[in-house]
């Protein structure tokens, strides 16, 4: 393959992300910015009015504000770490009543935002004060840079990963890394196989790792072999929580780990190994403050200058501008120094993709780069880290949830073909699958083994007969179970607001979503609950996962379960979780409910039938799994016909007039 060839990929992949910008951008103007406030608000997009906790500097110059949401307390939002928002004020005679920002967490009703800006504003305590969603065009941003410095590149280790990721395993060489007396022995051989085929190819290195196969305790261990021979690691992953996660095991090792750009957890274990936590913990720490507060002040000072002054007050306001300017400039002088330090020191630095662009790595290069979570990742956001530096370690499944593309289009013509799925095809011989999982039933893990992973994984014997027991010493639940709604009348309905359709519809089945409360109000008694408790606190149980692929049904599960008094204090203390599938992708539980929702004439089954969605799904339970679904809708397709022979064969298939009273 020549370079032409090579370039033609990346022009492409360009294209196409122009394409999906494009759709995303007329995407947000719809549901954020043509609404009013009160829509927003009530659509989870803007959160007003606020109550302000706290404000002070962070990293960089950059004033923060900690804020606290006074309406639909606990209700379901769109915020999340990393989303670009907009501080506002209604208030009037407001200057400038608008400052843009980052978020840096949400924790429930609270949030940190880093503002574009050296001060708060002077509005922040006069009330009626909001935070708008903005269209988050920095990852776009990012990801074109990247892959305009990848089809840029002559002569250069970037150039050979280039070709490498195009041309195929026709250049890839192996290399004999220095004995690292890495110790694997708490692994299985599977993951030993793994964490040797990450050290000793110089090039890059694919690890596949099924559900429940101990994907991140297998990067962990190589992660900190790598941490002897090279001065730092740099390990990226897609989403926010995926790298607070690798923060946290990572630390757990005693590795000297630094978390840059925004956490999703307000938790210690991870925020005390971010860039900010570790510079505030710093000796110089306080003098650096110190600075930032005198130069806030003397520009604060300057600010009091308005209209109509005379000329000995504008030598004036100069003169306190330009020692505003010069503390910035020493505190920034001691605050890059500070950060070099604690970055030079890190054994390994942890961020997202997009994250990797962050300016504190402007100018650092990294001997190996390790991308978790990679079949969630858009190629275009993997040559961020891949670009700065010399080789690359691929971990994921490209059988579990995709990256999300939002122009069908764009999806079509190949931009949500992952990088590690490219290298199945391209590298074979480089892509090492882990074959023992920890966390199922056997029988839960079977269906999906034969149909996706070609039947080769086996569950390890403290997994393999996982069983939920009831309240009979001698009766335990089966383990895979199918309630089929055919024939009940329970169709599927599209949400609606205000008595018309919602303009992006979810669709939701609150027969199907009642069913599945009886079923389980019915397993709990069996396992010896009470029809209620006794106590405010409930007795420890099982923890119990309801997850449904529409966001509609989840909430009309989550509001059935707040109503219902044997099951409202486990959904409070966190026995209960109900999630979309793809908000729960990474979780487990001993229980778990899928309510399949889709129920039509029709057989239509929607992105039911992205398979690997279901794979996610099915794979979270440990010790029991139930699915309610239409039989007469979705049996005509071919994946989950297999499904419910496999429950009737392996399992138990029901019917739910079983349950209907």
């Amino acid at each position: 393959m020549n370079r032409e060839q090579e370039l033609a990929h990346f022009q492409a992949l360009k294209t196409l992300l122009l394409q999906e910008k494009e759709a995303d951008y007329r995407n947000f103007l719809e549901l954020v910015r043509e609404n009013p406030l009160p829509k927003r608000v009530e659509e989870g997009y803007t959160w007003f009015p606020l109550n302000v906790l706290n404000t002070g500097f962070s990293l960089g110059e950059k004033a923060f504000i900690v804020v606290e949401r006074t309406s639909r307390i606990n209700e379901p939002h769109q915020l999340r770490a990393g989303q670009p928002v907009s501080l506002f004020t209604l208030a009037p005679d407001a200057e400038q009543p608008e400052k843009q920002g980052v978020i840096n967490y949400v924790e429930r009703n609270r949030m940190k935002i880093i503002l574009n800006a050296k001060d708060v504003p002077d509005w922040i305590q006069a009330g009626q004060i909001g935070v708008d969603m903005l269209f988050d065009d920095r990852s776009y941003f990012e990801m074109e840079k990247a892959l305009d410095k990848v089809m840029q590149a002559k002569g250069d280790r970037l150039a050979e990963l280039r070709r490498l990721f195009t041309a195929g395993d026709e250049q890839l060489q192996p290399l004999q890394w220095p004995e690292t007396g890495a110790n694997t022995s708490s692994l299985n051989p599977s993951q030993q196989n793994a964490v040797s085929t990450i050290l000793h190819h110089r090039d890059v290195a694919v690890v596949h790792g099924p559900p429940g196969t101990g994907k991140t305790t297998t990067l962990v261990a190589a992660i900190k072999a790598l941490s002897q021979t090279e001065q730092t690691v740099l390990v990226t992953a897609p989403s926010n929580t995926a790298a607070d996660l690798l923060t946290e095991r990572l630390a757990a090792k005693g590795l000297n780990v630094v978390r840059i750009g925004n956490v999703s957890r307000v938790d210690e274990a991870v925020i005390q190994h971010t860039a900010e936590a570790l510079l505030a913990a710093h000796p110089e720490a306080k003098n650096i403050k110190k600075v930032k507060i005198a130069a806030a002040e003397y520009r604060r000072q300057a600010a009091r200058f308005k209209r109509n002054f005379q000329a000995e007050d504008r030598r004036e306001r100069a003169h306190l501008k330009q020692q505003a300017r010069e503390l910035d400039d020493w505190a920034r002088t001691l605050e890059d120094r500070v950060m070099d330090e604690i970055l030079s020191s890190a054994q390994a630095i942890t961020c997202t993709l997009v994250g990797a662009a962050h300016p504190l790595l402007d100018k650092r290069h990294f001997r190996t780069c390790v991308i978790d979570e990679a079949a969630q990742a858009l190629e275009p956001a993997c040559w961020i880290p891949i670009a700065k530096s010399s080789r690359v370690v691929l971990a994921g499944d490209p059988f579990q949830l995709p990256p999300t593309v939002k122009n069908l289009d764009a999806a079509r013509k190949g931009l949500s073909t992952t990088l590690i799925e490219r290298c199945l095809d391209l590298l074979p011989g480089h892509v090492h699958l882990l074959t023992v999982q920890y966390r199922m039933h056997q029988a839960i893990m079977a269906f999906s083994n034969q149909y996706f992973y070609g039947g080769v994984l086996e569950a390890h014997h403290s997994a393999a007969h996982r069983t939920l027991y009831l309240n009979d010493p001698d009766a335990v639940e089966t383990s895979v179970s199918f309630i089929d709604t055919a024939g009940c009348g329970f169709e599927e309905k599209l949400q609606e607001s205000n008595g018309m359709l919602h303009r992006n519809p979810s669709r939701f089945n609150p027969e199907e979503a009642q069913l599945l409360i009886t079923h389980l109000k019915g397993l709990l008694h069996r396992m010896g609950f009470p029809e209620r408790w006794d106590t405010e606190i409930p007795p420890p149980g099982p923890d119990i996962g309801i997850l449904s692929p529409y966001r509609e049904q989840v909430n009309q599960l989550e509001a059935m379960v707040r109503e219902d008094e044997l099951l409202a204090p486990l959904l409070q203390n966190g026995n209960i979780a109900i999630n979309t599938i793809d908000g729960f992708q990474g979780q487990e539980r001993d229980v778990v409910y899928i309510s399949l929702v889709r129920s039509n004439n029709k057989h239509e089954i929607g992105f039911l039938q992205d398979y690997r969605r279901m794979n996610v799904a099915m794979t979270r339970a440990r010790m029991a799994l139930v699915v309610i679904g239409d039989s007469a809708t979705i049996g005509e397709n071919k994946f989950y016909q297999q499904f419910m022979d496999y429950c009737a064969e392996h399992g138990a298939y029901r019917t739910a007039w079983e349950y209907v009273g």
